[in-house]
């Protein structure tokens, strides 16, 4: 399997991913809601010749909350739609791709197909769309649902979704717009194709009123570990974003997965594995721990409690002792795979709920790596050249500082090494992935 080098996500939320991101010192907690300052974090990102950013997003706000107090101690309640963000940021940056999370639970396949179609012209090309089914009740309440639908029920939903999508973005050919004013015709009819989908879930007829996408298809990511995340990645993702913490696991998903793709007759090339990384960058180790203290020192109990909460499928946890150890606790129709992450964790390390929950006020579940550039550098090579990743869902602990630091000072050592790109050598975001442009395919139903 050819390799070229290690590729590199920008995981963007505001103000960073630590729970008390916010409340540091030299945060911007309004940025949340500002473009000008999204921007600066983005063209930090551009600069660092990141292959993209990636924005998650949910449809509701899934933060496990008991009372109003509670809820006002969150610092993500509200942020942009992030597909009108990206479309913004297409504007102002140039080479970057722009990747955001739309769930396939609680929108329609037209909707996204138009939205994506539209950001990837707006871009040239650089978007991508992070596929995911929803996790959580507060969502589905938002959608005429008192409780979401059942996990397989979301696969199944998902993966149609999926069909009529890809349907929908091959309803033109790509050189079916002739634009002639001298004969009139604006397109060639033979090269419009309508879907006719009928299914179980979805009954579209199409075409897409949104020429071909510049990429064909956006790139696509999906983040799900479960058995059916896995299969569901393996027939369609072309980035997946995954959590591990020790290199054993991270091989063994990296040869899993790849081995999955080829069963669907895929190439394992043009599916890229980036794990999530929480790095903590000092120019000294004892500047990359003074920085984590300093943020762990501002976790609010009562948030910690509610993280956890969260992370665990939204189960009350707050009538356990906090000193105590994790209860086993029943599996839920949320994010399976980060349930069973986390309780392994605690189990194997013997950690109270206390401990775990400040264990994952930055990482979320996701790997940390603490100390100097080289130290950093050091420990994505190892994962990198041991087949453990593609490439990395760089998760700044706290922003704009966090990004900064590794943007400085990372990539510069990634680069001395001849692991990381020094300029970008295409325009798209499949140009910088190394993933071939979909060819069209008219479905069955065209004519």
């Amino acid at each position: 399997m050819s390799r070229s080098m290690i590729k590199l996500g920008a995981f963007l939320p505001a103000p960073g991913h630590h729970i008390s991101a916010w409340r540091h010192p030299n945060a911007y907690p309004a940025g949340v809601l500002d473009f000008h300052y999204y921007s600066s974090i983005v063209k930090t990102a551009e600069r660092g010749k990141f292959d993209m950013i990636f924005l998650s997003d949910g449809v509701g706000v899934r933060t496990h909350y008991k009372d109003s107090d509670e809820l006002s101690r969150w610092g993500r309640m509200v942020h942009f739609e992030p597909l009108t963000l990206l479309s913004a940021l297409s504007v102002v940056t140039e080479r970057i791709g722009l990747t955001a999370t739309c769930s396939t639970t609680y929108n329609e396949p037209f909707h996204v197909a138009r939205k994506f179609a539209s950001l990837d012209f707006l871009s040239n090309g650089r978007s991508g769309w992070n596929v995911v089914t929803s996790t959580t009740d507060v969502e589905a309440q938002n959608f005429n649902l008192d409780k979401q639908p059942d996990h397989e029920t979301r696969y199944l939903r998902a993966r149609e979704f999926m069909e009529v999508a890809t349907g929908l973005w091959d309803s033109w050919e790509d050189d079916a717009f002739l634009f002639d004013k001298e004969s009139g015709r604006f397109f060639d009819p033979e090269k419009l194709h309508i879907l006719n989908h009928k299914k179980e879930f979805f009954s579209v007829r199409g075409p897409l009123n949104v020429a071909r996408p510049p990429q064909g298809y956006p790139v696509i990511v999906q983040a799900g570990s479960s058995a059916d995340g896995q299969d569901f990645a393996a027939q369609w993702a072309e980035v997946i974003f995954t959590a591990h913490k020790n290199l054993e696991q991270a091989k063994a998903f990296y040869r899993g997965i790849k081995e999955q793709v080829v069963k669907y007759g895929r190439s394992p090339d043009q599916v890229k594995v980036m794990p999530g990384i929480f790095p903590v960058v000092g120019r000294t180790r004892d500047e990359a721990e003074q920085k984590y203290e300093t943020l762990q020192n501002l976790i609010d109990p009562v948030v910690g409690l509610g993280l956890l909460s969260t992370q665990l499928g939204n189960i009350d946890i707050s009538k356990y002792p906090v000193d105590g150890p994790l209860p086993e606790l029943p599996e839920t129709q949320g994010s399976t795979s980060r349930q069973k992450l986390l309780y392994e964790e605690a189990k194997t390390k013997g950690l109270t709920i206390r401990e775990l929950y400040r264990s994952i006020a930055g990482p979320r579940g996701h790997r940390m790596i603490l100390g100097t550039p080289q130290e950093i550098a050091d420990q994505l090579e190892e994962w990198y050249v041991s087949e453990a990743a593609d490439g990395f869902n760089i998760m700044p602990p706290q922003l704009p500082d966090g990004l900064t630091d590794f943007v400085e000072l990372v990539v510069p050592e990634l680069q001395r090494r001849g692991l990381f790109r020094t300029e970008y050598e295409g325009q798209t975001l499949r140009d910088h992935l190394g993933l071939e442009r979909p060819s069209f395919r008219a479905r069955s139903g065209s004519k």
